[in-house]
């Protein structure tokens, strides 16, 4: 790309200019982080010699002086090790500004100003001190919307004093790497699209990278939405719903320092392991802290400790696997995901004391302190109190009204005897009091108040309860189980979150979002989610509208996105065949190789095809190599006819593999990943021949970068060559 010699002159200077003044700034840091570090070592010598006999003193009468006194010493400490690590972070942020300090400049000029002022835009800011010029703009500060939002002409940013109107008159992107300018051009509509095809075109990395170069306008809106509580956003496969999601919780940080949201107050639901790690790296690369992560399986086990849980991925492969039970399986976690449950689970739960517990008379001494219609009415009245919490307060009030309100030290060995008597009626079992209620069939119906007692229901009570009676916790009974438990003692454990990221929303079920609310019931969430890539279930937009209902937040907004940048145009035209009612997803328009489908008549001959079209890839530069089977039973079994034959290495339940070189993967933890080069290796009518599997297929083929492969011994999915009702996408420049 070529370039004026004066203005590539005037950026040389600029950039030498900025990278001084990071340099000078970096300096500053680490003098400033030795000096810190040395007064951490100097202040913990001294709480050593003066709390020495602090610690001593905390076996005495006088302990508690000891411990508040303790705690003074170490205060200083902390604050310290505080400011060490914030100029840590200053460090880390400044050594990138040397290497690259910013990606793109606008000539802004405001409409009270006569003169165009040059604002460059980088990761991070770069103040030249506290008080004078700003050097480099932070890609979130308002200002650097406009490079996002506007080509030349009339612009405007809002800023928290209000509407900030002007003129652009140049865009400019850079491409800088350690230090040095590689080149610049200046942006219109055919460069900045000729330049995202060419990054489109590179392989992809073992994890995910930061886009803060190339988000796109209709990305930037969701980035920086701070109107709505609740925040939907619908987006084809391949527009990018994971970095936006990522990139928001940077911008929320990056707002927090004005609202007092940090990292710790941020947190996202991811699908599984495999994704938390593919995205780990993208907001330290934006200079954040990484926010907390978690997979809904983390939160079952947390607060059903205790049991042991059927893993979603071992859930999963018994509703997708080709089996006579598919359907029970599917219309289990329909139904115990349901709106119709929810209400049959708060039904029982006001019926637990009623019916559910065995209040006893307390005796003491011999004499009844307290009967039990006294200790039930107490825990029917005051409703808006959970019942694991009136059940606690009953046994701070049987043991008052035996022994008073005074500290009662000699009577702690009695209390103990009361307390034992009490637990059979104040702790509940989670388990056993579900076990209660698929055992008792009459009481079961009458909570459906027999209106919807199908034969389906009828099979779905039959199994739940073998497998309760068995000591068996399967993933869709751990659901319901969950809200139950919330509902009846709630939980302080994510007190502290504001702000919920959820992937992937398409693959949760109604009970699932009332235990979001309920998880994080001050929390404003942002949902992304694909209704057309659904795990064994049928979505459509509507599921949005029941989200929100759900959730009840005063504001919300549903966005669409429905350009694809993933695949090639031949990719993505291929994939849509599996799609009902196709959307109008409009293609980046990136040309590539045709999916061709390879048909095998034996075993040998179908793995020495794999092997030639893997090796083919490997040739051609492609780089991660992901090999998609329908099932983990059959991605081992295709593990064991090639782990002799390539560099393989196989992704499965717990995993923690990197996503490079050659990999085999199940289809449904592939979902929000991408490969340069995608293989399907069981496209065979036996794993996909319904409905449900369009949808797994679509997820499948969606995943390509570059290029796409289909292979089946003997009999081809009928599926490949169905005809359906889908477009072609539209293709923009």
């Amino acid at each position: 790309m070529g370039n004026n010699q004066l203005e590539r002159e005037y950026e040389e200077i600029r950039l030498k200019q900025t990278i001084s003044l990071a340099e000078e700034q970096l300096k500053q840091a680490k003098e400033a982080a030795e000096k810190k570090k040395s007064q951490i070592i100097e202040v913990k010598k001294e709480v050593r010699e003066n709390a020495a006999h602090g610690v001593t003193n905390l076996y005495t009468s006088d302990g508690f002086e000891a411990l508040v006194e303790l705690s003074q010493y170490m205060n200083p400490v902390i604050d310290k090790i505080v400011d060490y690590e914030e100029e840590e972070h200053k460090i880390l942020l400044l050594e990138n500004m040397t290497k690259s300090p910013y990606f793109a400049r606008i000539d802004f000029k405001f409409d009270d100003e006569e003169e165009f002022e040059k604002i460059y835009i980088g990761r991070s800011s770069l103040r030249k001190n506290s008080y004078q010029e700003m050097y480099v703009y932070d890609w979130r500060s308002p200002i650097a919307s406009i490079f996002y939002r506007f080509m030349k002409g009339e612009a405007f940013y809002d800023a928290p004093c209000g509407r900030v109107t002007g003129e652009l008159k140049l865009k400019r992107q850079y491409e800088i790497k350690n230090g040095a300018l590689k080149y610049f051009f200046d942006t219109d509509v055919q460069i900045v699209d000729e330049f995202l095809r060419q990054l489109l075109s590179q392989n992809t990395t073992a994890k995910m990278k930061a886009i803060v170069e190339t988000i796109q306008q209709e990305q930037d809106a969701v980035i920086r939405d701070m109107e709505n509580d609740l925040l939907m956003v619908q987006g084809v496969a391949g527009s990018g719903k994971t970095s936006i999601a990522l990139h928001r919780a940077a911008y929320l940080m990056y707002q927090g320092l004005q609202t007092k949201l940090s990292a710790n107050n941020i947190i996202i639901i991811s699908p599984n392991a495999i994704f938390e790690q593919y995205i780990s790296n993208v907001l330290p690369e934006l200079g954040e802290d990484n926010v907390i992560s978690v997979v809904f399986e983390d939160i079952l086990n947390m607060l059903l400790k205790g049991r042991k849980i059927q893993s979603k991925n071992d859930f999963l492969e018994k509703i997708i696997a080709p089996s006579q039970y598919k359907k029970l399986y599917k219309d289990s976690i329909e139904f115990k995901t349901s709106k119709l449950f929810g209400e049959i689970l708060d039904k029982f739960i006001y019926d637990i004391p009623c019916q559910w517990i065995e209040f006893d008379d307390v005796y003491y001494e011999g004499t009844c302190v307290v009967s039990r219609q006294t200790l039930q009415d107490k825990v029917l009245g005051r409703t808006e109190t959970p019942l694991g919490i009136k059940l606690a307060q009953l046994e701070d009030y049987i043991l008052e009204l035996i022994f008073g309100t005074g500290k009662g030290r000699g009577h702690k060995a009695e209390k103990n005897l009361v307390k034992q008597e009490i637990q059979n009626f104040i702790k509940i079992d989670i388990f056993e009091l579900y076990k209660i209620l698929f055992s008792n069939e009459s009481y079961f119906f009458s909570l459906l108040h027999n209106n919807n007692s199908s034969e389906s229901i009828k099979e779905i009570r039959e199994y739940t309860k073998e497998n309760l009676e068995a000591g068996c916790i399967y993933y869709d009974d751990a659901i319901a189980m969950l809200y139950l438990y919330l509902k009846i003692y709630g939980t302080n454990e994510y007190k502290n979150i504001k702000q919920v990221v959820i992937d992937e929303a398409q693959d949760y079920y109604p009970l699932q979002y009332e235990i979001f609310g309920l998880l994080f019931p001050n929390a404003k969430f942002t949902i992304l989610g694909d209704m057309k890539q659904t795990l064994a279930k049928k979505e459509d937009i509507s599921f949005y509208e029941e989200i929100h209902k759900i959730l009840n937040k005063k504001k919300s907004s549903l966005i669409v996105l429905d350009k694809s940048f993933r695949c090639t145009n031949e990719i993505l035209n291929f994939s849509l065949k599996f799609i009902e009612q196709s959307p109008q997803i409009k293609s980046f328009n990136r040309k590539g190789d045709s999916p061709e489908v390879f048909i095998a008549d034996n075993s040998e001959v179908f793995i020495d095809k794999i092997v030639e079209e893997v090796k083919s890839c490997q040739e051609k530069g492609l780089q991660s190599i992901g090999l998609i089977c329908k099932t983990e039973n059959n991605s081992i079994c295709l593990f064991n006819k090639l782990k002799h034959k390539l560099d393989i290495q196989i992704i499965k339940n717990g995993s923690a593999a990197e996503l490079q070189g050659v990999f085999i993967i199940p289809v449904y933890m592939s979902k929000g990943l991408e490969f340069d080069a995608v293989l399907i290796c069981d496209a065979d009518n036996q794993n996909y021949y319904d409905d449900d599997d369009k949808n797994l297929l679509y997820v499948a083929c969606t995943r390509a970068l570059h290029r796409l492969s289909l292979f089946c011994e003997k009999e081809v999915s009928p599926l490949l060559y169905a005809t359906s009702k889908h477009t072609k996408p539209e293709q923009t420049e």
